[in-house]
């Protein structure tokens, strides 16, 4: 086939595709959507810090963070990529979700958006409450900020890419070390979002990220929906303006990291959240047994009674 038919083809196709239409459309009384007067008015409320630290370069950190809180993440000096893990602090097996995340809201996430929980609970355990970054929307590449579609650099990889090299600090290694005093491990380090991170997919799909474009004081807030556990990794990679393999790349990109500073307040009159009528989020109402009972299928399930 030669290159004008191909093209025709091609052509022929895109004018015949319709407009995409999401497949989890936010809807208004959607649980998708939140209010946004409501969570407008505790983003700006009154309120009180109850607890305070920055996290140095290429470390990471966990937290607990109280239900109704607010988690305000910020770039003191600037520019850099942070890779976040949300538990229930009370029960470590529902995590954040960052692939349905990805399904019900978008590849990357601004305020009002949601961050679900895993099966079988499926439920938010934080919303955005504030994006300092929402005016970067999309680039002319197709980037942009706050990724799910990414996860965290880790130590196997890097091994595999660049044998020989054992670097300890890969943002999955960060996490490991900062949840081992809440009586976590490996297994519990999950898929992240990678606040302040610009990504994207090129013409062919391919996965690719861009230098961060944080300046000083900017910043991400989220309300805590449960009583939560977090934990933040300041990444190795600094603001992705170096990023690469090895050690020569290692010495590069220690050039342009930066920390970030964590802050989580209260409200100081929590009867707020009682005016607004919020709550904590109910786990999913699914009560199935997933056909257990009907090893067959649904052709072998006892008939319901009329």
């Amino acid at each position: 086939m030669s290159d004008p038919q191909i093209e025709a083809r091609l052509k022929a196709r895109e004018e015949s595709l319709p407009a995409p239409v999401p497949a989890y459309l936010s809807k208004e009384g959607s649980p998708l959507t939140v209010d946004s007067n409501s969570y407008n008015a505790i983003q700006t409320a009154p309120r009180e810090l109850i607890q305070e630290f920055t996290l140095p370069i290429r470390s990471g950190k966990a937290w607990e963070v109280p239900v109704g809180c607010i988690v305000r993440i910020s770039t003191p000096e600037g520019a850099q990529v942070g890779d976040l893990n949300i538990w229930n602090r009370h029960n470590p097996r529902e995590r954040f979700w960052a692939s349905r995340t990805r399904q019900l809201h978008a590849s990357h996430l601004t305020t009002h958006d949601r961050l679900w929980s895993t099966l079988p609970y499926m439920r938010p355990l934080a919303t955005i409450i504030h994006n300092s970054l929402a005016w970067y929307g999309q680039d002319r590449n197709g980037g942009r900020v706050h990724d799910l579609l990414g996860t965290r650099c880790d130590p196997y990889i890097n091994a595999v890419l660049s044998p020989g090299d054992t670097y300890d600090f890969h943002c999955h290694s960060n996490l490991v070390r900062a949840v081992a005093p809440f009586g976590l491990d490996e297994r519990d380090v999950h898929d992240v979002i990678n606040i302040f991170q610009v990504t994207g997919l090129d013409r062919e799909g391919r996965y690719f990220m861009s230098p961060c474009p944080a300046r000083e004081g900017d910043c991400i807030e989220f309300l805590a929906e449960q009583d939560l556990l977090m934990a933040l990794s300041t990444c190795p990679g600094g603001d992705l303006s170096a990023w690469g393999f090895g050690a020569d790349s290692e010495q590069e990109m220690i050039k342009c990291c930066r920390p970030l500073h964590v802050q989580v307040f209260r409200l100081k009159d929590t009867r707020l959240l009682d005016e607004l009528e919020w709550k904590p989020a109910e786990v999913s109402p699914y009560k199935g047994m997933h056909g257990v009972i009907s090893p067959l299928g649904e052709a072998d399930a006892p008939k319901a009674r009329s």
